[in-house]
């Protein structure tokens, strides 16, 4: 076979199909690679028209399809089988090629992947893509990391097929080792929460407030006009309104309610724990997601654990613009949080990444995309150091002048008996964050006292020690 194409993506399912697809479409010659020759051919007999796309149906083949050096985009599960792939194609590569894994990958393994290959002379990047099956096609963001050197060789291809916002190609190198993969697994955790206290604005609403499903909808949309101007805002809108094909009614209300996930915003959470950066609102997420599998013990719970009548039904302007005011101190803690996360593992993990180019790759393709973004590119420019935004004045008077609606809905929220685990992290951790004294004290204390732990003064220097006791 001869040597024409520029770029090789192995794993056709939907994902891999699309980003195909749009490297093609924008110009450069793709070869493709399934492990099962059923699904190539069926990629190329209902997808594929006039795209410059070679099919390959051995991984040797594949390989040989490829320009040298080769630039090879892995779109396979993530874990073992990326290991396994990896595994299968080195006897086939030489020193300069470069392989790139574009699923959502611990950036533990990235790391390691990374120092295997280079034992080979073989290049690795761990890139992070989100925006969906859609994103894929028509542009997605791209948060690659890894060696300048790997980067620049695929950056004219993945600028080609970003998404583009009005401050550019929604594509950047994220910094050494597994940065890409750490921001992406950011981006979820964000989205993760985001999506979560979408979900608790839509419980409070129906269940505080009694609104039917059409008016919660129309709710979002309008939201969506204003600062929760965000894909997922608009998402939520376009979901509640579907109605049920058999039913008529609200296809929503028929789903069981349990969310799945596949790791990221756990991971997000455990990286958190390690470097000790508090992320109270992206782990709730993850907790919540966990906590909605237990559904036969929370009915089981719940049919003898009465709660008082919720709140008569409202459509009342004031509390929706309370609880909208709540929903957008949601994710701009979020963002703080998980922008502290970044800043905190740049600097633990030697990675380099440019939080600010973070944010503006983030306005066009990726799920969390939001109109907030700009405001916060500008306070992370503005002083680079500021590792969670909390010390801009700016970002502050934000969250200060939404603080007493996020309150308000909280023990609203408290009365009707529903659970806003999202909403009240947000608002503890503004309010720890704004506290110059916290009684953590008082938990040091009792730590000297029953296991010598020390404890500091606020009066003078030094370490100090009190038998308690006695």
């Amino acid at each position: 076979m001869r040597n024409s194409g520029e770029i090789g993506i192995v794993g056709l399912a939907v994902m891999g199909q699309n980003l195909a697809l749009n490297f093609a479409r924008h110009g450069f010659r793709v070869c493709v690679y399934n492990r099962t020759r059923e699904r190539t051919e069926a990629f190329l007999r209902d997808r594929v028209r006039d795209e410059p796309i070679i099919p390959a149906y051995t991984l040797q083949e594949f390989v040989q399809c490829l320009e040298r050096p080769r630039r090879i985009l892995l779109m396979v599960q993530a874990g073992s089988a990326v290991d396994q792939m990896i595994e299968a194609l080195l006897p086939l590569l030489e020193p300069g090629d470069l392989v790139m894994d574009g699923g959502n990958s611990h950036y533990a393994d990235t790391e390691r992947r990374m120092q295997e290959l280079a034992a080979h002379g073989i290049r690795f990047l761990g890139v992070g893509i989100s925006g969906g099956e859609k994103g894929a096609l028509l542009g997605p963001s791209i948060m690659p990391g890894g060696s300048p050197e790997a980067y620049a060789m695929v950056e004219g291809m993945l600028i080609g097929i970003a998404a583009q916002s009005e401050e550019g190609p929604c594509c950047a190198y994220m910094g050494r080792g597994g940065a890409g993969h750490y921001v992406k697994m950011v981006h979820n955790a964000i989205e993760y929460a985001f999506m979560q206290g979408i979900a608790e604005a839509y419980d409070f609403m129906k269940t505080a407030m009694g609104m039917p499903v059409e008016a919660i909808a129309e709710t979002f949309e309008r939201w969506n006009e204003g600062t929760l101007n965000a894909f997922l805002t608009e998402l939520a809108a376009r979901v509640l309104r579907y109605r049920d094909p058999e039913s008529g009614e609200p296809l929503v209300e028929r789903i069981m309610d349990r969310a799945e996930q596949k790791g990221t915003g756990r991971w997000a959470a455990q990286s958190a724990l390690e470097l000790g950066v508090p992320v109270p609102t992206l782990t709730a997420a993850v907790i919540a997601r966990t906590l909605s599998h237990f559904k036969a013990d929370r009915e089981r719970i719940g049919a003898g654990f009465p709660w008082p009548d919720p709140r008569p039904g409202s459509s009342s302007e004031g509390i929706l613009a309370d609880l909208e005011a709540a929903l957008n101190l949601v994710l701009l803690a979020a963002f703080s949080q998980g922008l502290w996360l970044l800043s905190e593992a740049s600097q633990v993990y030697h990675y380099g990444t440019d939080r600010a180019e973070v944010l503006r790759i983030w306005r066009a393709g990726c799920i969390i995309r939001a109109r907030w973004l700009g405001f916060l590119r500008e306070i992370v420019r503005e002083d680079p150091e500021d590792p969670h935004l909390l010390f801009s004045a700016r970002f502050r008077a934000e969250l200060q002048q939404r603080l007493p609606a996020a309150g308000r809905i909280l023990r609203w929220a408290f009365e009707a008996g529903i659970p806003m685990p999202a909403l009240s992290t947000a608002v503890d951790y503004v309010l720890s964050m704004r506290r110059s004294r916290l009684p953590a004290n008082l938990i040091q204390a009792q730590r000297d006292a029953f296991g010598a732990h020390t404890y500091e003064r606020i009066d003078r220097p030094g370490v100090f020690h009190t038998e308690w006791l006695d």
